[in-house]
């Protein structure tokens, strides 16, 4: 919190009038434990924060790593050794004021004044520095060091050097150089969170980046990345960029340095160093001094020593984190503080990002996602994501790119209307790629239509990129029915080295590496759009060439056109499975088994790293003989081989591999122009009859399809709308990441089925914040605890939690009360309604409860079997924490007069956020296990039984007898009791045909009565002895073959204010959902019954 200036004044003051020798030491030991003392726990941790980051002008942090689990004793012997005495006081001050503490910085001046001698005679006054807070150095004290600028001629020198290096960017179709300033386009960058690690394909990143809203995001100024976000106190000495690879990161990085070198942003940093890891690895063996490394690549540093470089405000840049092959090892590298110790570069690394050398520097690191796991969690004090550009950034990129807004107005608009290809124009190497070729297109009418799929688009990206090359380098013209040797050539072995090196999940090559590939380095330039040459000219540190794609897209492309082209050309098939099967009758291998090579391969990929590969081999069996046709022999009609690959995908779909994974497979099937599964479901779902036809697992899997590429955000994915199956439910599991809110209630959902949830949970691209598993009795202890191991995590991020209903019981609260201890937990609500936890399970929740840490605002107890007991361990929980929950729902419990009063009591304290007890329903009844607590008393209405109806035992039986030469049909008979609240039932019968529900009162009224669920009054299961039914409006949701025995018994709960009825099944090893209707009651409802025989039904006494 920010104080006065002229309390920091004042405290300056004091300091220049303090005269500390060594003699005192003690004397200030004291007195700054002292101050520490009366700081508890957590403004202990703040006093450390600020050690580490809010400290006066030119003092050093101190290293994260040296600060955790101090002592108060120990905080203040690092403090002496590290400011010295007068130091010390001045930073203790200085933090104190910063933390609004200004009663104890008061103190510990009077003390100072008291204790420490003031004005001693030769004292040699200085002038602050012009922040008011640092004074020049003295004769007689130990000073903070004070910054001072390193030699103008240097700094003006690198500023220069790096400014004139970044001014130009190379655009990677025809390499020719544009002003970085006129032709950039702000990325999307947000903060992120630390230690998220995601290892899924690039583009599966993309498709989830795309569904997040820019409200949900806290955006980061590239030039801002290392300032304070609002709220915060203190800057940020290490910040990690993730983003994927394309995504912009290097291009920001050479945005930011050409706005410091020109003077514009960042003018307090006086050195930037950028270091790619790239390069560094190159040095792996050799041995440098920090000041060593640094000269060598920037070769002015040699005007520089030691103390310019301690003195000075530094940065240190790390591209590519990606693509270091050091080792890092932060555990086993030797610690050195020296900078000018020679150590291998890896040790040096190890050093300086953990703040050992130079401690004061600023570092930046840029990285892909997989790769960030290489620096540990401490190391890193802020995380930002660049997530390339959002819908209206696509927008802007194609405006500026066009000079006529017509055309760039019909080339977006077309972008637009592919949502494969606007997902990827996310990435701005695609939008680069996609407005060359479409403006080419523009440019030629007769080049046919545009490009509908990704594998269209990159296919004459291809062929325009040898155009360009023949037109430069051999003015001629392009033909694609006789092309050039040469030209077949250069594609066929880019193809070669991007098949072999993707394999191995490589992308980055040397000059062996192409020599292998049959490519002439020296011929490089006639393909540089393909292949980027990195030289020593382009940043002025880099000593021998690499190579590289410019998109791993573009890699994908050309090792799928290389498999493609030795099929067509050869018949063989490069992936090297079965071959011996499915020949053709000239003994060549069909396509369709270089498909089932490829489908099988990359299904096996655990992170699905050839799923891009897949779709561009599969699109290109569909038009090998067009922009290709030069390059690729005459194959036969290949239509027989693509049915046979379609079929083959679909029986993948069937066999349910991940349900991750079958969403690349739909892509596929798009690539091969089969929409045939998507079409059925869009039909079903436009059908306004969701949950009257059960979906078969392949139809769930493209629903879920449609699902995510649809342009619309799924703000609630609601499996409760959907008929399926628990494996047609597993399939729709993909569409919980792109959700905000899912409902999974009453899915018959299973443990295992929480292994697949956690993985969304710990997603870092996951939207979900609110979740309901309620009513999945399968789920138990068992799938509670392995939910409870991911909600500690810090990637998870959900904040509402429904296990009404689970089967838990207090076997799972000890770790239901780890979560609510969690440091890293986000969960604000919790609902445990209807699980046997007893007062037991709610005494090793309250250990959660009562930590500080709790957060927990809204807690649903009701119906867990709570006593007066149970209601006592709440309380103590609340008088310990009472700052946080602000709902306590205990309605359905036993809590009695004096667990009430008890709880009622905390809430007088001024401290207790509760505001809403709920203690209603109650009664000892409510202590019964299972659905039995919601037991109510039912009698039949006398005045609903038609005269061939007949009641007995007080009105619990009913029976019906037959009216000769009358209509077989009988009117329902009705409860007296209606039912708004939470109630269970159970009616039993013999033989013949019944149904049991639900209506409104105006279902008797005379005239109106008919068949129960042929109305919307009514919501019935209709049970005969093989079939039973769901009817609603005379719509039939679900349909069972089951064979009941002689005696039937029925199960009927509802749940009123939630719009939930549920049939069960009872047996002797329990209750078995049947079904559940899902609605907005608007009237009381009462029990009704329709008997179609002469049988007689019984309302059951619940024990």
């Amino acid at each position: 919190m920010a104080c006065s200036d002229h309390l920091f004044q004042g405290d300056e003051d004091i300091l220049s009038q303090v005269h500390i020798g060594q003699e005192q030491r003690p004397i200030i030991h004291s007195l700054l434990l002292d101050s520490l003392d009366d700081l508890v726990d957590d403004k202990l941790e703040r006093f450390h924060s600020h050690l580490k980051y809010g400290l006066p002008q030119g003092c050093n942090p101190i290293p994260r790593s040296q600060l955790e689990r101090l002592s108060r004793t120990k905080t203040v012997e690092k403090m002496l050794d590290y400011y010295q005495s007068k130091g010390a006081l001045r930073v203790t001050l200085h933090i104190l004021r910063k933390m609004d503490l200004n009663e104890q910085a008061e103190s510990l001046k009077r003390r100072m004044k008291r204790e420490l001698h003031m004005g001693v005679p030769g004292h040699r006054q200085t002038h602050p520095s012009p922040a008011g807070l640092v004074p020049a150095v003295t004769t007689d004290i130990e000073p903070c060091p004070v910054p001072a600028v390193s030699g103008p001629d240097v700094s003006f020198k690198l500023r220069d050097k790096l400014g004139k290096r970044c001014e130009r960017i190379f655009e990677g179709v025809v390499r020719q150089p544009a002003q970085l300033s006129k032709v950039y386009t702000e990325v999307f960058l947000i903060q992120g969170r630390y230690g998220s690690v995601n290892n899924e394909h690039e583009v599966w990143n993309i498709e989830a980046e795309t569904k997040k809203t820019l409200s949900e995001e806290v955006p980061v100024k590239c030039n801002r990345i290392f300032q304070p976000l609002p709220g915060q106190e203190y800057c940020v000495r290490s910040v990690l960029t993730k983003g994927i690879a394309g995504i912009g990161k290097t291009v920001a990085v050479q945005k930011f340095i050409l706005d410091w070198a020109k003077g514009g942003e960042n003018k307090d940093i006086d050195l930037i160093f950028p270091l790619p890891f790239r390069e560094l690895k190159k040095m792996e063996g050799k041995k440098f001094s920090l000041l060593e490394l640094i000269e060598h690549y920037h070769p002015e540093m040699k005007a520089c020593g030691t103390v310019e470089l301690n003195s000075s405000k530094v940065m240190f840049i790390f591209d590519g984190l990606d693509e270091c092959r050091l080792p890092l090892d932060f555990c086993e590298n030797e610690t050195w503080y020296d900078v000018t110790k020679q150590l291998s570069v890896d040790v040096l690394l190890t050093n300086l990002i953990q703040g050992n050398l130079l401690p004061s520097a600023l570092l930046w690191i840029t990285s892909r996602p997989a790769a960030t796991n290489k620096i540990p969690l401490d190391c890193i004090e802020r995380e930002t994501e660049l997530r390339g550009f959002n819908d209206q950034q696509k927008e802007e990129y194609f405006t500026k790119r066009f000079s006529n807004p017509n055309q760039a107005n019909r080339i977006f608009q077309h972008i637009k209307s592919s949502r494969s290809l606007y997902i990827m124009c996310h990435i701005p190497v695609f939008c680069l790629i996609s407005a060359t070729v479409l403006e080419s297109l523009l440019d030629k009418p007769e080049s046919g239509e545009f490009p509908q799929t990704l594998t269209q688009m990159y296919t004459h990206f291809l062929h325009i990129q040898m155009t360009i090359k023949n037109k430069k380098y051999h003015n001629m013209e392009s033909n694609t029915k006789n092309m050039p040797q040469t030209d077949k050539e250069i594609i066929v072995n880019l193809g070669k080295l991007a098949f072999e090196h993707l394999e191995k999940n490589n992308l980055l090559f040397d000059e062996e590496d192409l020599k292998e590939s049959g490519i002439d380095v020296n011929q490089t330039s006639e393909f540089s759009a393909l292949c980027t040459e990195i030289i020593k000219q382009e940043l002025g540190m880099y000593e021998e060439k690499k190579y590289c794609f410019v998109h791993l897209s573009i890699q994908e492309y050309l090792a799928a056109l290389s498999v493609h082209f030795l099929y067509a050309n050869n018949k063989e098939n490069p992936l090297h499975l079965d071959m011996s099967r499915n020949t053709n009758t000239d003994g060549g291998i069909k396509l369709s088994v270089v498909h089932r090579s490829a489908v099988d391969k990359a299904l096996e990929s655990p992170n699905g790293h050839l799923d891009l590969f897949l779709r561009f081999l599969l699109g290109l069996s569909l038009d090998n003989q067009g922009l290709l046709g030069g390059l690729l022999l005459q194959t036969e009609n290949s239509s027989q081989s693509i049915m046979e690959t379609v079929r083959y995908i679909k029986q993948k779909i069937s066999k349910s591999p991940s349900p991750g994974r079958t969403i690349n497979l739909f892509h596929c099937l798009n690539e091969l122009n089969d929409h045939s599964l998507v079409e059925e479901i869009q039909d079903y779902l436009h059908s306004n009859s969701l949950s009257n036809q059960k979906l078969s697992p392949d139809q769930c899997s493209a629903l879920a399809y449609v699902l995510l590429m649809s342009e619309k955000e799924v703000e609630v994915l609601d499996l409760r709308m959907y008929n399926s199956t628990q494996a047609g439910y597993r399939r729709l599991l993909p569409v919980l990441k792109h959700s905000k809110a899912a409902l999974l209630q009453y899915c018959d959902l299973t443990p295992d089925i929480c292994g697949l949830v956690n993985l969304v949970l710990q997603s870092p691209t996951s939207l979900l914040r609110e979740l309901d598993l309620g009513y999945n009795s399968k789920l138990g202890d068992k799938g509670g605890r392995l939910l409870c191991t991911v909600l500690q995590t810090p990637q998870c991020r959900l904040q509402t939690l429904g296990l009404g209903h689970c089967s838990l019981t207090a076997g799972c609260c000890d770790d239901l009360a780890s979560v609510l201890c969690s440091p890293h937990s986000e969960l604000r609500e919790l609902d445990l309604r209807g699980n046997d936890l007893l007062d037991s399970g709610v005494k090793a929740l309250s250990v959660g409860l009562k930590d500080p840490r709790c957060k927990l605002q809204k807690l649903g107890l009701s119906g867990c079997g709570v006593t007066e007991g149970g209601c006592a361990f709440l309380a103590s929980a609340l008088r310990s924490n009472p700052s946080h929950l602000r709902e306590l729902d205990l309605s359905y419990n036993y809590p009695g007069d004096s667990g009430v009063r008890e709880l009622s009591a905390g809430r007088e304290d001024p401290s207790c956020k509760l505001e809403n007890l709920i203690v209603d329903h109650g009664g000892e009844f409510r202590l019964k296990p299972g659905m039995r607590k919601y037991g109510c008393y039912l009698t039949f209405d006398p005045s609903t039984a038609a005269e061939n109806v007949f009641l007995s035992e007080g009105g619990r039986r009913v029976c019906r007898k037959e009216r000769k030469g009358r209509d077989q049909y009988t009117p329902p008979v009705l409860c007296t009791e209606a039912l708004n609240g939470r109630c269970y039932w159970e009616v039993e019968w013999e033989g013949g045909i019944m149904d049991v529900g639900m209506a409104y009162a105006g279902i008797t009224t005379e005239g109106s009565a008919g068949p129960l669920g042929e109305d919307d009054q009514s919501w019935i299961l209709s049970c005969d002895p093989a079939v039973i039914r769901a009817v609603h409006d005379n719509k039939t949701s679900f349909r069972m073959r089951h064979r009941f025995q002689a005696s039937h018994r029925v199960g009927v709960y509802l749940d009123w204010p939630t719009g939930t009825l549920a049939f069960y099944k009872i047996s002797s090893k329990g209750p078995i959902h049947l079904h559940t209707f899902h609605t907005t009651f608007t009237q009381p409802l009462y029990p009704a019954f329709a008997l179609c025989q002469d049988y007689s039904l019984s309302l059951c006494q619940l024990d």
